[in-house]
C-alpha cells in the first residue's frame, strides 16, 4: 500500500519548526541556567526598585507569558511524539504473526474498553503463570486449550 503524501500548510510548517526549536532549546541545561540567572538578577535588583509592585509585576508577567506559550509548544511536541510512538508500536504488532491486531489503534478506545482489555491480559498472564510458560500463548482461548491438553496429558 502506497502512503499518500500530505502537504502541510505554510503556517503549520512554520509552527512545527518553531515548536521543535523551542522544545529542543527549552530542554537543554543552558535554558535552566538562563532561567535561574534571570530570577537571581531579578532578586538582586529588588532593593534598587524597593521591591515595588512593578518589580514584582515584571517577573510575574514574564513567567506567565513564557509558561502560557510553552504549554502549547510542549503539547504540540508531545502530541507528535505520541503519534510516532503509536505508529511504531502498530507496525510492530502488525508485523508479528502471532500478535493480536486488535491492539492496533487501542489508543482510540474508551477508558472502560481499556479496562476490559486489561482484565483480558491479566487473565492471560495468570494462565501463562500456571503453565510456567510466559512465551507460548497468544490468546485466552489458546492458553485455555493448551492448559486442557497439558492436564489431559
Amino acid at each position: 500500500m502506497a502512503v499518500k503524501t500530505v502537504e502541510c500548510s505554510p503556517l503549520g510548517r512554520v509552527f512545527n519548526k518553531i515548536s521543535n526549536a523551542a522544545t529542543k532549546a527549552a530542554g537543554r541545561p543552558v535554558a535552566s541556567i538562563i532561567a535561574m540567572s534571570i530570577v537571581i538578577i531579578w532578586a538582586l535588583v529588588g532593593p534598587i526598585f524597593d521591591y515595588s509592585n512593578t518589580w514584582q509585576l515584571v517577573i510575574n508577567t514574564g513567567t506567565t507569558i513564557i509558561t502560557f506559550l510553552m504549554v502549547f509548544v510542549i503539547q504540540q511536541s508531545q502530541n507528535k511524539d505520541t503519534v510516532a510512538i503509536h505508529l511504531k508500536l502498530n507496525e510492530l504488532i502488525a508485523s508479528q504473526k502471532n500478535a493480536s491486531n486488535r491492539l492496533i489503534d487501542i489508543e482510540d478506545l474508551t477508558e472502560e474498553e481499556l479496562e476490559v482489555l486489561k482484565k483480558f491480559y491479566v487473565k492471560l498472564s495468570k494462565i501463562a503463570l500456571k503453565q510456567n510458560d510466559l512465551y507460548s500463548s497468544h490468546s485466552i482461548d489458546e492458553a485455555e486449550e493448551i492448559g486442557k491438553k497439558k492436564k489431559a496429558g
